[in-house]
């Protein structure tokens, strides 16, 4: 038999109906390999946090997974159409099979690698690369591929189908981000999305696996594929047994929004009375007393309240703007101890404004405005109002957001308070050297001529500093909790800020520049 006879020429609608195969799997594969990418960071924030550094480490870690696999592909692209294609099939299987398997490892592990001790960054690199390597080696590895097989099928149109499969792997890629972060992770949440794609992953392997047994004219039970078929399944079934001993598959929070994983935590038997905790990723963002609103178990919230009633104890009234709510903790203690009291909120998020109505006992009371904004663009659009009280409580894992902190922000802040008028918010710093605190106090002092910094007595490396900005000084230099008989706050001296400032310098922080991430990360 001839080598003409062994090989009949394809028809050209056969040809193109494979070449479209091949784009529809190259387009969707580069889009559930941008869906991982997105989903990774809220996957992480619950443990790690959600930060400038989780970013940097999800995307070097994907790219460096499409990287590899790029080049693995470029390599599989070399041989016979055959084995090259099988070679797909199992990519794509073994992407799935790993995009479940980041689910399991995530629980299995990030206790683990977190108690090692390694400082943040590290830290973050190594659960990062654990996690979604894999995923993205593999699904990077079909698109070399795939152009190739394309071209075999069309050598004339080498040029046209380049340019077509780098075309639909990016519109592919923006398909899924878009969807990752308008659809799937606000109406599936992170589990049920990663779980969406795995089986998106197979189901372009068993597509490509059935087009291969066609054009090999070969059956699809033959012995040299049954075997690698069986191991897969194998892997799917150990993956799905292990996720299923470490709760995998369950959700860790109480609500998936756009903008947080929102958990719900009841603390009642370890206080003693009803009580809950919010979480925001991996942050508590206050805990709220069912029957007591005006008693604070959060130290720096408890320190706020009482610089509020030092400045302000002879007012009946209080007109209050809070830059995030939160548990919504001293607003709602605020419209209790304060009868003529006028409290604004500007929370991004609506669920956490919804579960605070829920779950942390937030009254529907006309004297509390929501607006689900920007604070400052809040604050911004609204000139004419005026505020006794500004109080900043924004925060993205222990950073605030850096339009929250600059120079023109405070001037925005100080225009829109009262000739009283005082401003206040927390920062989450290193003890020994704050640089994030002096910076924003230096900033402060553009826009104030009063900026104290409290700090608690007996915190450790990590501390939560209160910041007061206005127009004259608090009458006490401590606060003494009435929670807590041993605990208290002072304010620090200026010799005191000038022993800190030499070790940490201070930075002007202006919407041009404020690296907030890695002031806080100094340590």
């Amino acid at each position: 038999m001839t080598a003409a006879q062994e090989v009949a020429p394809r028809k050209p609608a056969d040809s193109n109906l494979t070449i479209a195969v091949y784009l529809v799997v190259t387009g969707l594969s580069a889009a559930c390999g941008l869906i991982i990418e997105i989903v990774a960071g809220r996957m992480i924030a619950p443990y790690l946090g959600m930060s400038l550094y989780t970013w940097t480490a999800i995307i070097a870690v994907v790219l460096a997974g499409f990287s590899a696999g790029h080049w693995i592909g470029g390599w599989l692209a070399e041989k016979t159409s055959g084995p090259a294609r099988r070679a797909v099939v199992v990519s794509l299987a073994l992407a799935g099979v790993s995009a479940a398997l980041s689910l399991v490892l995530l629980r299995a592990l990030s206790g683990p690698v977190i108690s090692i001790g390694l400082p943040a960054v590290p830290t973050i690199l190594l659960l990062t690369f654990l996690l979604f390597f894999l995923p993205s080696l593999f699904v990077g590895i079909p698109s070399p591929v795939l152009t190739k097989l394309a071209i075999d099928e069309a050598p004339s149109r080498m040029g046209t189908l380049l340019g077509a499969f780098y075309a639909v792997g990016a519109l592919g890629s923006i398909a899924g981000t878009l969807a990752a972060g308008y659809i799937f992770i606000s109406y599936f949440g992170s589990i049920r999305t990663i779980l969406t794609v795995a089986l998106l992953y197979t189901a372009m392997a068993a597509i490509l696996f059935v087009l291969d047994r066609r054009l090999e004219q070969q059956s699809l039970l033959s012995k040299h594929v049954v075997l690698p078929l069986a191991a897969i399944a194998l892997l799917f079934g150990g993956v799905v047994l292990w996720g299923r001993s470490v709760s995998a598959f369950v959700e860790n929070c109480t609500k998936e929004s756009a903008y947080y994983c929102i958990r719900v935590i009841d603390v009642s038997h370890d206080i003693g009375i009803p009580a809950r905790t919010m979480v925001l990723d991996h942050l508590g963002h206050g805990t709220n007393l069912r029957d007591q609103p005006g008693v604070f178990l959060t130290p720096y919230v408890e320190a706020q309240d009482a610089l509020v009633k030092t400045h302000f104890k002879d007012r009946t009234d209080l007109d209050a703007f809070f830059i995030g709510g939160g548990a919504y903790t001293l607003p709602r203690a605020w419209l209790t101890q304060w009868p003529a009291a006028k409290i604004t909120v500007s929370e991004i998020d609506p669920s956490v404004t919804k579960l605070a109505r829920e779950s942390f006992w937030l009254p529907e009371d006309p004297r509390l405005k929501v607006r689900h904004q920007d604070a400052r663009r809040a604050l911004a659009f609204e000139p004419e109002q005026s505020f006794d009280v500004i109080v900043g409580d924004a925060f993205h894992d222990i950073a605030v957001p850096q339009h929250l902190v600059t120079r023109e922000f405070f001037e925005l802040i100080a225009s829109r308070l009262k000739e009283d008028g005082v401003y206040l918010m927390n920062v989450v710093d290193s003890g020994r050297r704050p640089s994030l605190t002096l910076s924003i106090r230096r900033t402060l002092q553009d826009a104030f001529p009063i900026v104290e910094l409290w700090r608690p007595f007996g915190q450790g490396a990590r501390q939560t500093f209160v910041i007061l900005a206005a127009k004259s000084s608090t009458p006490k230099n401590t606060l003494y909790s009435r929670v807590d008989p041993e605990s208290s706050w002072h304010r620090i001296t200026q010799d005191e800020v000038t022993k800190l400032e030499k070790v940490a310098a201070p930075l002007l922080l202006t919407d041009d520049f404020a690296p907030v991430d890695r002031l806080i990360g100094v340590e």
